[in-house]
């Protein structure tokens, strides 16, 4: 399979990371935003895309470069409920 054509290689540290959504965005020539999770990166995934064109970027990093992952949460969990005998 041929290598997509990159417009760029960009550092991990140029990217603007959005916590509430493990988003990485850099801003696009077309105006809009190239877009990769932080999922994507831990799981080897380097290519960037633009949701509005077709250019894409590889992005640079070390896997140590990423956010540590976040302890699970009890929420969702359910509750535990003493029952009286």
């Amino acid at each position: 399979m041929a290598e997509p054509s990159i417009y760029d290689e960009i550092e991990l540290e140029d990217l603007t990371y959005h916590a509430s959504t493990t988003l990485y965005t850099y801003p696009c020539p077309c105006g809009d935003q190239f877009e990769i999770t932080l999922q994507d990166l831990r799981d080897g995934e380097d290519i960037a895309v633009c949701p509005s064109c077709s250019l894409m970027i590889r992005v640079i990093f070390e896997a140590g470069d990423l956010p540590a992952e976040a302890p699970p949460t009890e929420e969702g969990l359910g509750a535990i409920v003493e029952v009286a005998a």
